[in-house]
């Protein structure tokens, strides 16, 4: 008995010292590591800004690191020109198509989802797999379709067509992303607001919807980066008077050139408003994606 347990008392001083050792240098490691990929994530967008603030002239002599050595380089004269140039008008635009797409998606998806979890009601499974089997229709089956559908409609090259077009194609996974977070309600808060007389809309309203803040958090996220960066939909169905970032930036392209006067700060202005809305909404990001994970 004597022999046996000596060599497990080993084993277990040994990972004790092991496991202090990591705990000690492992979180400053870790922490250093994180940092220097995050510098190195950030070097595209440092380069793209530094570009989009130097002449047409300095880019095409330098790479934009001798910006450091020669800081007279930075100039705003390239914002000008592209304000000028109407992009003001396509930057509207975008945030008309955005903004829009992702409030009427996450409501009426939000909507949907609670009575798929909540509510008893004839053929409920099966519409749900109707709808999870809409994940894996692909967009460019619908362009010629609705395209002539919305030339019967007269909506053709308008930002509702646009709009509606972003909103149909995001509700299915928004129904199912939402949906597999309001099953993991407890039951008990449901029942209990059911026993004190409160309808079905407004248990929905002033219960379920504000738990879910995380999910609704995240599926914003997902939905205003497809819909703010979105190019095809944009090309078919959005004319020259309604055209998003995408498509004005994409119509600055030159035959025998990049036109990088343009492009860097036009791209720098459509990435901005991503970053910085992905960086308020980070901490209900995660938790967006992890929940109903296990349902």
């Amino acid at each position: 008995m004597t022999t046996l347990a000596e060599p497990r008392q080993a084993q277990a001083i040994e990972r004790g010292l092991v496991t202090r050792v990591v705990d000690r240098l492992g979180g400053g490691v870790v922490q250093v590591f994180m940092i220097l990929v995050a510098l190195f994530w950030l070097i595209p967008t440092l380069g793209l800004l530094v570009v989009s603030l130097r002449g047409e002239t300095d880019n095409n002599s330098s790479g934009w690191w001798t910006l450091f050595t020669k800081p007279a380089q930075l100039t705003f004269d390239n914002y000008s020109s592209l304000l000028a140039s109407g992009f003001s008008s396509s930057f509207w635009n975008t945030v008309l198509i955005t903004v829009p797409s992702t409030v009427l998606v996450i409501g009426i998806a939000a909507m949907a989802a609670y009575a798929f979890a909540w509510i008893e009601f004839p053929g409920r499974d099966t519409v749900f797999l109707v709808v999870i089997a809409l994940l894996v229709v692909p967009v460019q089956i619908a362009l010629i379709p609705i395209a002539k559908l919305y030339g019967t409609l007269g909506i053709f090259g308008s930002i509702l067509g646009v709009v509606l077009f972003h909103v149909a194609f995001g509700l299915p996974f928004a129904i199912f992303l939402l949906r597999n977070f309001f099953v993991g309600v407890p039951r008990e808060l449901l029942e209990a607001a059911r026993m004190d007389g409160a309808p079905e809309w407004r248990i929905f309203a002033t219960v379920v919807f504000p738990l879910a803040k995380p999910a609704i958090a995240s599926l914003g996220i997902f939905q205003f980066l497809w819909v703010w960066n979105d190019l095809l939909v944009a090309l078919v169905f959005a004319d020259t008077e309604n055209q998003p970032m995408t498509k004005a930036l994409q119509s600055q392209m030159r035959q025998f050139g990049t036109n990088v006067d343009i492009l860097a700060p036009g791209a720098f202005l459509s990435l901005i408003i991503p970053l910085v809305l992905f960086f308020a909404f980070q901490r209900y990001f995660v938790q967006g994606m992890l929940a109903g994970s296990v349902k």
